[in-house]
């Protein structure tokens, strides 16, 4: 009787720590979603930097515009992204892509290209940096 008791109690105790790995090693990323995360925020950062390079002298606001909506599209891919990281850089990422949407549409309609890129500039600035930041923390290759 003992021993069936006994037997009873290390097999429930070995299913408890299965399903306790389980559920942790779900809790984590896996390879894939961060891999594909990793890449979003590469794409994000290299249509920010084409936003941000843009010639004040020759570019046209559809330009902007064009290069504006990239930047927009490519949060949108990072804010769906299955793979956890950290909450504060990703509310650093969504605080900076907000900031630069909301610099975007205050733009008067008359604005100058050179215009438009100087008042998105910080707010740009401010976007690379938490994009970098992530990628720094995810340890993105």
């Amino acid at each position: 009787m003992n021993r069936l008791l006994a037997t009873a109690v290390s097999t429930a105790a070995a299913a408890l720590l299965v399903a306790g790995g389980a559920a942790s090693a779900s809790a984590e990323p896996t390879d894939d979603a961060t891999k594909e995360l990793c890449s979003s925020l590469t794409e994000l950062k290299a249509d920010n930097a084409k936003l941000r390079t843009l010639d004040p002298a020759t570019a046209t606001k559809d330009q902007i515009k064009d290069a504006h909506n990239a930047v927009q599209d490519d949060w949108k891919t990072v804010a769906e992204s299955t793979a956890q990281f950290n909450a504060a850089q990703k509310d650093a990422i969504k605080s900076a892509a907000n900031d630069v949407k909301k610099a975007y549409d205050d733009l008067p309609g008359d604005t100058t290209g050179a215009d438009a890129l100087t008042k998105l500039t910080p707010d740009l600035q401010k976007l690379d940096t938490a994009v970098a930041s992530a990628q720094t923390g995810l340890q993105c290759g």
